[in-house]
């Protein structure tokens, strides 16, 4: 599962994505992103989030996230692309 961290903007997400990235392409099976710590975030979350499901369809497997805070679901609807970030079941 990939993790989130508590703070996520602008200044973040660059070095986020990164390592998350590289999370996923280290471990098999399905993508779970865990965002339930995130406390802090302005889009770039949204914008970290949709490139790991970007990169998890690219190797053909699963993407949900786990955890949405209700803001930043708020977010994603207000963008229109709450459909992209499925609740993990």
């Amino acid at each position: 599962m990939l993790k989130l961290p508590a703070e996520l903007t602008h200044r973040e997400a660059t070095a986020c994505l990164a390592a998350l990235s590289a999370q996923l392409a280290a471990q098999p099976g399905p993508v779970v992103v865990d965002a339930a710590e995130l406390t802090h975030f302005d889009s770039s979350a949204l914008a970290v989030l949709l490139e790991l499901r970007r990169q998890a369809l690219a190797l053909d497997r699963r993407f949900a996230v786990q955890g949405l805070v209700p803001k930043l679901r708020q977010l994603a609807g207000v963008y229109g692309v709450s459909a992209l970030l499925p609740e993990a079941v």
